[in-house]
C-alpha cells in the first residue's frame, strides 16, 4: 500500500510539474519587439483630380511581425494612410481606401510566441500556436461543422476568431474615423460573422472569407461581403455564399460592388452587380506563390474554366488572365462598369509567397508592373 501511495504521489507530482512547465512555456516569450518594415516603393495616380472623389488601392507589403500585436498592425495600416495623405489623395468623405484580401487573416497570430514571427515556414509557426492553444484548438476541432473537410485549418482560425474580429474592427474603425474615409478592409476569415449593434461578431459554424466596409464616421457597415467562389485551396475549410447575396454599397463616389478575389472571375457575380446597378467594382485579392504571375495560366481554381476562357489556358500568363477574365474586363463587358480597382497583397509572409499586381479599370484595363513591391495606386473619378 505504501509503495502504491508513493507511486501515486510521484505520478501526481510529475503531472503537476508538466502542467506547470507547459503553463510557463505558453505564457513567456509572447509577442516580439523586432522592428517593422515601413516602405512605399511606388505611388501612381490615374485620371485627373476632380471634386467627385477617388479610390486608393493599398498594395500592402506585410510581414509576420506586423501581426504580433494590435499596435503593430495599426502602425502599419496608419503608415500607408499617412503616405497617401502626403500625396493629397485623402479627401474627407470622398475617398475610398481598398486593402488586399487576407490582410486581416494573419491576425490569427496575435500575441503568440516570438518564434512564430521568426520561423521561415508557416506550418512550423501554426504547430507552435496550436500547441500553445491546445485547449481552444481541441474545442473548435471537435465542434467543427460536418461540412468542413480540412478540420485543422478550420480550427486554427476559428479558435481565435473573437480576438481577430475585435482587433480587426478596432484598427480599421479607428482609421476610417481618423482620416474620414471609407475603408474596404481587405478580408478576414471568421466563423458565421455578423454585425450586432455596430459590433463585428463571430458565431459557431462555418468559416467565411469576409470583407468589411467601414464608413467615414468609423461605423461598420452591417452588410458583410462573403466570398462566393472559394479557390481549390480554400474549399476544404471556407464556406461559399450564393452570388445573389453579394451586397452593394452606397458611397459618395457612387454605388460600389465588392468582389473578393476569385469572385471577380465569374459571370454570375457580375449579373448580380448589374442588376443592383453598381457604378464601380472593388476587388481585394491575394495570389500565393512567387513568380506565378508571369507563368502560363492553368485555368480557373476551384471551378471549371468557362468556355470563353479555355482557349487561353497554358497560352497566356496568369497576370494576363487576371486582366482578360476578371474585374479588368468582365466588369465592363458584363456589368457596364468603367471604373474599378483590383489590389493584391504583397510581402514576406513565411513561405506562402505573394504574387500579383494592382489592376486598374479606367475605361480600359491595365495591370501595374509592381509585383513584390508596396504600392499606392490612386484612381480619380
Amino acid at each position: 500500500m505504501k509503495t502504491a501511495k508513493k507511486i501515486s504521489i510521484a505520478l501526481a507530482t510529475i503531472v503537476f510539474l508538466c502542467i506547470t512547465i507547459y503553463f510557463l512555456w505558453s505564457n513567456i516569450g509572447i509577442g516580439s519587439d523586432a522592428p517593422q518594415t515601413f516602405r512605399v516603393d511606388i505611388t501612381e495616380a490615374y485620371g485627373d483630380s476632380t471634386d467627385k472623389g477617388n479610390v486608393i488601392g493599398i498594395q500592402a507589403f506585410m510581414e509576420p511581425i506586423d501581426y504580433a500585436s494590435e499596435d503593430n498592425f495599426a502602425k502599419k495600416m496608419r503608415f500607408y494612410l499617412e503616405e497617401t495623405k502626403k500625396k493629397n489623395w485623402l479627401i474627407p468623405n470622398k475617398t475610398i481606401v481598398v486593402f488586399p484580401e487576407y490582410l486581416g487573416t494573419w491576425l490569427v497570430t496575435l500575441h503568440e510566441k516570438e518564434s512564430i514571427y521568426n520561423t521561415p515556414k508557416i506550418e512550423e509557426g501554426l504547430q507552435t500556436m496550436v500547441l500553445r492553444n491546445a485547449g481552444k484548438f481541441l474545442k473548435t476541432y471537435v465542434s467543427a461543422p460536418d461540412e468542413v473537410k480540412d478540420i485543422v485549418k478550420y480550427s486554427v482560425f476559428a479558435m481565435k476568431a473573437p480576438a481577430i474580429a475585435k482587433a480587426y474592427q478596432q484598427v480599421f474603425s479607428g482609421l476610417a474615423k481618423e482620416y474620414q474615409v471609407t475603408i474596404v478592409a481587405g478580408s478576414v476569415l471568421l466563423p458565421e460573422p455578423s454585425v450586432e449593434n455596430g459590433v463585428l461578431k463571430t458565431g459557431k459554424g462555418q468559416l467565411y472569407n469576409t470583407s468589411v466596409v467601414f464608413e467615414p464616421n468609423g461605423q461598420i457597415n452591417p452588410s458583410l461581403i462573403k466570398k462566393a467562389f472559394p479557390t481549390a485551396d480554400e474549399l476544404g475549410f471556407i464556406c461559399p455564399i450564393k452570388p445573389a447575396d453579394i451586397p452593394v454599397f452606397e458611397t459618395s463616389v457612387g454605388r460600389m460592388g465588392v468582389l473578393i478575389c476569385a469572385d471577380a472571375w465569374f459571370s454570375d457575380a457580375y449579373k448580380v452587380l448589374k442588376n443592383k446597378g453598381v457604378d464601380f467594382v472593388i476587388t481585394p485579392s491575394y495570389s500565393t506563390g512567387i513568380g506565378y504571375w508571369q507563368k502560363p495560366w492553368s485555368g480557373y481554381s476551384g471551378a471549371e474554366t468557362p468556355e470563353d476562357a479555355k482557349a487561353d489556358v497554358g497560352k497566356i500568363s496568369l497576370g494576363e488572365a487576371w486582366v482578360k477574365y476578371a474585374m479588368g474586363t468582365r466588369a465592363k463587358q458584363e456589368a457596364g462598369v468603367n471604373k474599378g480597382i483590383n489590389v493584391f497583397l504583397q510581402g514576406k509572409l513565411w513561405d506562402l509567397g505573394a504574387d500579383g499586381s494592382t489592376i486598374i479599370l479606367s475605361d480600359s484595363a491595365r495591370a501595374t508592373p509592381y509585383i513584390g513591391k508596396s504600392a499606392l495606386i490612386n484612381l480619380w473619378f
